[in-house]
């Protein structure tokens, strides 16, 4: 029913908690994810892959992400994406909330 449909904040859809790395899946298909998440300050994800590109969009803070050994500082309202198979990590500089986007596909 249409009356039933409505916007979201992104920002409001996932909470920081202290010491802490929160997600919340807000879509999630077979063609791929979208994921939100909430980072304390100085927590962050290990170095690892994806068989596939990675979008990320920084909706608050500032995150450092190392791709392939090279580090690049990001913030609130920047956008970078994680290449197919080249390891990344990321560690909040400060409280930082991010959306991923995943789109699996065969080129």
């Amino acid at each position: 029913m249409a009356s039933d449909i409505k916007p979201s904040r992104l920002t409001d859809l996932v909470s920081y908690q202290a010491g802490s790395v929160v997600s919340k899946t807000v879509i999630k298909k077979k063609t791929g994810t979208v994921t939100l998440f909430a980072f304390d300050k100085d927590e962050g994800l290990s170095e690892h892959t994806a068989p596939f590109d990675a979008l990320v969009c920084v909706l608050d803070g500032e995150a450092e992400i190392t791709i392939s050994g090279r580090s690049v500082c990001v913030k609130k309202g920047e956008m970078i994406i994680l290449p197919t198979n080249q390891p990344h990590a990321l560690k909040a500089v400060r409280q930082f909330k991010m959306m991923l986007t995943m789109i699996k596909s065969g080129d």
